[in-house]
């Protein structure tokens, strides 16, 4: 049987395909009597209009890109299930893009990355959204930047978290200074003096943010900040074992809190500091950052710094709709704050 066109419908109704259309996509009014004939036929035939068809007419695909370096990192998939939501209730669906940064040279990543942004454009989408990666260095290469600068010139384009040099960019923040000044002072206000901060990338504007945060909530306090006791070196469960192993293993005396760059460091410093015969909080509190489902399920529960993940992909999501049917000003800047969860693993230092 020969599938029906919108064209069938409007011959048997006896209207125009702009009126058909109309109807469809409820963007006019329509005679009553009308709109009931028209959908009659659509349910009569079980209508479906072609995908590819509407977007020629509509100039929009309905489709949206996500690129983001780590899909197995607990973070990306909060923030992508708020993401999910809004953009579904908008009446979108996307192209999901993992670099895969955890598993490659960090060279590799930012190829994956261009590749992507160009399959993409190919495929073209409504709208971009781009979260971790290259957007979240601390210096960024100028040639990668401009890459991005071409692609923002053709299709709308979000940043959450994140920012590059030269050019205006529409990005959805949470505010982690004053977020990881907040931990500390958590910390301060429990009595401890001697707290350490490890995990991130000293490369990486997010590790920046927090250790400056981390930093001015120290000097505030008038507190001294051990440059030996700030370590560097990723973001996963192992590193922040090997991280603390490193801290426990120096001479003197110890500290007794520490403040991890993310959950999952914060997760491998409790490991560590419990194989070294610690009692985690009452030898060494110790902070997270991010609020991901495995920091209320660890033992002792992690104290962290939630980032909103689920609002900070719906946020992300709204604004992305509203560059792509401009239908309200946007402000390039949007800051959500972030909120200190107590749990277990922090109290007053012993004695």
């Amino acid at each position: 049987m020969k599938p029906v066109t919108v064209y069938d419908i409007a011959k048997e109704a006896n209207v125009s395909v702009a009126t058909v259309s109309r109807v469809l996509n409820n963007t006019a009014p329509v005679k009553a009597s009308t709109r009931e004939r028209i959908q009659g036929l659509i349910n009569k035939y079980q209508f479906q209009p072609n995908a590819l068809a509407r977007s020629l007419i509509k100039k929009a695909t309905g489709m949206i890109g996500i690129i983001l370096p780590d899909i197995t990192n607990p973070f990306f998939p909060e923030v992508l299930a708020g993401l999910e939501q809004e953009a579904r209730k908008r009446g979108y669906t996307y192209f999901l893009c993992d670099t895969g940064s955890s598993n490659q040279d960090i060279k590799d990543q930012y190829k994956r990355e261009s590749q992507y942004l160009n399959i993409l454009i190919e495929k073209q989408v409504d709208g971009i959204i781009m979260i971790g990666g290259r957007i979240d260095l601390h210096k960024c290469s100028k040639e990668m930047a401009n890459e991005v600068a071409e692609v923002n010139k053709r299709v709308p384009l979000v940043f959450i978290n994140g920012n590059l040099p030269g050019a205006r960019y529409h990005r959805v923040v949470v505010d982690e200074t004053a977020g990881a000044m907040r931990v500390t002072e958590h910390l301060i206000g429990l009595g401890h003096r001697d707290i350490a901060f490890i995990g991130g990338y000293p490369q990486m504007s997010n590790t920046v943010r927090r250790l400056e945060g981390f930093r001015m909530a120290m000097e505030r306090a008038e507190l001294p900040v051990r440059e030996d006791w700030i370590n560097h070196g990723g973001f996963s469960v192992q590193r922040g074992k090997e991280l603390m192993d490193r801290l426990l293993g120096m001479e003197g005396k110890p500290p007794t809190a520490v403040v991890c760059a993310n959950d999952l460091v914060g997760i491998g410093a409790i490991k560590a500091a419990v194989k070294a015969g610690l009692q985690v909080p009452r030898d060494l509190s110790i902070t997270g950052v991010d609020d991901v489902p495995m920091a209320a399920n660890v033992i002792p529960e992690l104290t962290t710094l939630s980032l909103k993940c689920r609002e900070l992909g719906r946020t992300a999501a709204n604004v992305l709709h509203l560059l792509i049917s401009k239908s309200e000003p946007v402000e390039l800047l949007t800051t959500l704050q972030p909120e200190l969860v107590i749990r277990e693993s922090t109290s007053p230092p012993a004695g």
